[in-house]
């Protein structure tokens, strides 16, 4: 029997590169994203499209009852929808914080509390939530963002603690940089809040950071997908899967070093 999964965010990027995997490989994919005008090619590969906004409780409800009226129950929750609100933390409005919470944790956290009961009667689920390296270090101009993070890391460590009673997995991916449109939200954000002013210069040389490290060399989602799926096959799976080897390599670096060494290796890289 077909597992049921829900994608959050299966418009681009992450999202979609894991539903057509799931899709090729048996799974039975419920896609959701705002656009959903950009999954009528998931729709032909056999995917059920959603209209899925994560900051909106009725449409939270709304798939969730839709998946449990057609397929009786809910196997595997992907929680992949996230943006960047990049900026200096000085010049990022309150509002726009509070979304980049909406958005990351609380639509996440909302979304996981409607699978749950449902997980949970069945004795079994898997719940795989989307952080990235930057849950772990952070970078100048991602204050908000890195926050966002590292709150979906402490929210996934207590959850996999409560519910494993349960017979549910909680996993955490942790994405380095991968080739998506996440980059495009992240820069036009920076540039908006913090392109001019005090913190113009070091947005500079961020932009050209950003730009070399997602456009040449960073790898496809494909390969964010691959670990995902590699996930939902272990039958027991790790806690946190880094990707590609550069981001556990960069995890790695941040356990070694103090952080004043951190800090001083960052501004020497801004400066390069």
């Amino acid at each position: 029997m077909a597992k049921i999964a829900l994608i959050t965010g299966a418009s681009a990027g992450i999202g979609r590169a894991t539903a057509e995997l799931l899709l090729r490989s048996g799974y039975k994919v419920y896609a959701g994203a705002r656009r959903v005008e950009r999954m009528k090619d998931l729709e032909g590969l056999g995917a059920k499209v959603l209209s899925l906004d994560v900051t909106s409780e009725a449409s939270l409800k709304s798939a969730v009852d839709a998946i449990l009226k057609s397929e009786g129950r809910l196997d595997i929750l992907i929680n992949n929808a996230g943006y960047g609100a990049h900026g200096a933390v000085e010049d990022v409005p309150i509002d726009e914080a509070r979304r980049q919470f909406e958005v990351n944790v609380f639509g996440l956290a909302r979304l996981t509390q409607l699978a749950l009961p449902h997980m949970r009667a069945a004795g079994s689920g898997t719940i795989i939530n989307i952080s990235s390296i930057a849950g772990k270090i952070t970078m100048p101009t991602g204050g908000w963002y890195h926050a966002s993070k590292h709150a979906v890391e402490s929210y996934s460590d207590a959850l996999r603690l409560e519910v494993s009673q349960f017979g549910i997995k909680v996993i955490l991916i942790e994405p380095g940089p991968i080739k998506t449109e996440w980059d495009n939200t992240a820069l036009v954000n920076l540039e908006k809040y913090s392109g001019a002013g005090a913190y113009g210069p070091m947005v500079k040389m961020i932009t050209e950071k950003f730009r070399a490290g997602y456009r040449s060399g960073a790898p496809g989602p494909e390969v964010v997908a691959a670990v995902i799926l590699k996930a939902l096959g272990a039958r027991s799976p790790a806690a946190r899967y880094p990707v590609p080897f550069k981001a556990s390599f960069i995890i790695f670096l941040k356990w070694l070093l103090p952080d004043r060494v951190l800090d001083w290796g960052i501004r020497r890289m801004l400066r390069a």
